[in-house]
């Protein structure tokens, strides 16, 4: 199904309009009710907080004070019975082997903790939040930590929230969306079922959460090209600022002057900055600059998450906070409030494994887009799955990219090919012919190039006859991840791409678009460049950007 059906529909309204939803918000509201105090009205919110770049602050702050420190041992105890336990992870599913470890972490943009209750009134006061019925369940952060078993550099791979990818479990009947929602979709969903079955209050929410976890955790190991997950952590969003106040001040770095006076309340200079909480919250939330110039986006607030992340990690190991056990308690503290792990996660095995990190041992990358698609009110990022996929692989597993798994992944089901007409509406000159060109480069075969006889269409959509839907899948795959649909008007066999104004060719297709069988269907991994680059020589949204810790790094 598409984005506009009556089934997506039906989830838009659920995510605030319709009746459901008021359900959804009185379970809530009950459950805030129970331990909720009095305080001061919230002041009014300027925008929405944002700060779900800050969730992995304390997943990974966490586990180094965990993994790095002996304060561990002697309150694994207390740590370990206090943190939310998740079935949701079975021995079915392909695991890592070698001694390798995978870990997903998810932020949710949640103003409830991980028990589905309030925050203190003066914390959303402090947060400018609004109050526990603002936020929603989408998992706003994505970030695979992959920690070799050999004691090697650690990986860190930030998955941009808005990339436009198929969701295997179809919730709500819509196989496509925001990375993102694949959590909050399947979340709504599971709620309106409880519902109906009886199921009320805070088992209905954890149950929910637990539909939800699957749904994004499967959504992200199919984008990502079968990456075993061997374990999850789940963040809800007050964490950040809670870590930040217990820690500051906080030094980080920026290219050049920078304020967003509007939205974050940033202000900084160029150079070095030593942060509040309240600052740091800025810091993390930044993705405007009244000077244009300086061409902010989405994607460079994923690359200050990650350069707080290696500076807090190189102070609190070089400003002595790993020896304070006022510090490390108030960190575990937060964490225990704020966290989710699945149960089969043993934290004494990867205490030892994550010892390494707190020497800066880990490089952080963000996988690069193509372009942006959808309306202009909701914009997704279009994204070259089979690029993202090699990425990944090489990242992990190096210039193989073959995962080493002890649990055998689903064999590759042999190449879907089939003839694939082209019709161009997006209004750029040859584009038909070039898509047919790079799609006969991987094995289908070209058929007729035609124009949209309507002139321009918004959205990108593969058409297919019958006996072709595993084709048109692999198609849209190949050209970065966009709607299937079946037609009648297509004949049996036989795939349609009609092309709309949202569709950019992906890179790793663009060199098959002079001649037929110049591509595989695998393309190479992506280059990484620095994250750290100032001016010309920063990193475009079309760059694999990487940054290392160990250090402070100075970014956009």
């Amino acid at each position: 199904m598409g984005d506009t059906g009556p089934d997506r529909q039906h989830w838009e309204k659920s995510r605030g309009f319709s009746a459901f939803d008021d359900e959804i918000t009185e379970v809530h509201r009950d459950l805030a009710e129970e331990v909720a105090k009095p305080g001061p009205p919230a002041p009014q919110r300027r925008t929405h907080w944002g700060v779900a770049t800050g969730y992995t602050v304390l997943t990974l702050v966490s586990l180094l004070v965990l993994g790095g420190t002996g304060f561990f041992w002697t309150t694994y105890q207390d740590f370990d019975s206090g943190v939310n336990k998740s079935s949701v992870l079975d021995n079915n599913e392909p695991k890592s082997g070698n001694g390798d470890t995978n870990i997903l972490i998810m932020g949710l943009d949640s103003r409830l903790d991980e028990n589905g209750q309030p925050l203190d009134a003066g914390l959303y006061n402090e947060l400018h939040a609004g109050d526990s019925n603002d936020g929603g369940m989408n998992s706003n952060v994505l970030m695979l930590l992959h920690v070799p078993g050999d004691g090697s550099k650690a990986t860190a791979i930030s998955i941009p929230r808005d990339d436009y990818v198929d969701f295997p479990g179809c919730p709500y009947k819509t196989c496509k969306g925001k990375i993102k929602e694949a959590y909050g979709m399947a979340y709504e969903q599971a709620m309106e079922a409880l519902y109906k079955q009886g199921v009320h209050g805070a088992t209905q929410v954890q149950q929910a959460r637990e539909s939800a976890r699957k749904e994004e955790i499967d959504t992200v190991r199919q984008f990502l090209g079968g990456v075993p997950v061997d374990h999850f952590v789940e963040v809800t969003m007050v964490a950040f600022f809670e870590i930040a106040q217990a820690v500051q001040p906080i030094t980080v770095c920026v290219n050049e002057d920078t304020a967003d006076p509007y939205y974050s309340g940033a202000k900084f200079h160029k150079g070095y900055n030593q942060l509040n909480a309240e600052q740091a919250v800025a810091f993390v939330r930044q993705r405007r600059d009244p000077n244009t110039s300086l061409d902010f986006t989405a994607l460079d607030r994923d690359r200050r998450q990650q350069a707080f992340i290696a500076s807090l990690i190189y102070q609190l190991k070089s400003g002595g906070t790993f020896t304070s056990p006022t510090k490390m308690s108030a960190i575990l503290s937060v964490a225990k409030a704020n966290i989710a792990v699945d149960d089969q996660l043993d934290l004494l095995d990867f205490a030892q494994q994550a010892s390494n990190l707190t020497g800066g041992n880990v490089t952080f990358y963000t996988l690069p887009i193509v372009g942006y698609g959808g309306p202009s009110t909701d914009t997704w990022n279009v994204v070259n799955v089979p690029l993202v996929q090699s990425t990944v692989h090489s990242l992990l597993y190096g210039a193989s990219g073959a995962a080493p798994t002890t649990t055998a992944a689903p064999t590759t089901a042999p190449a879907v090919t089939a003839v694939v007409d082209v019709e161009n509406g997006s209004g750029l000159t040859g584009e038909a012919a070039k898509v047919e060109n790079a799609l006969a480069g991987n094995g289908f075969t070209a058929g007729d190039p035609t124009t949209a006889p309507g002139g321009k269409v918004r959205h990108t959509t593969v058409y297919y006859g019958s006996g072709a839907s595993g084709a048109a899948k692999r198609v849209a795959s190949l050209l970065g991840g966009y709607d299937t649909e079946s037609s009648s008007a297509v004949g049996s066999g036989k795939v349609k791409v009609v092309l709309g104004t949202d569709f950019s060719m992906p890179s790793g297709l663009a060199g098959a678009a002079g001649s037929a069988g110049a591509v595989t269907t695998t393309p190479p991994p992506a280059a990484a460049v620095s994250g750290t680059g100032a001016g010309s020589a920063a990193p475009a949204n079309t760059d694999l950007s990487a940054i290392s810790g160990g250090g402070i790094p100075c970014v956009k």
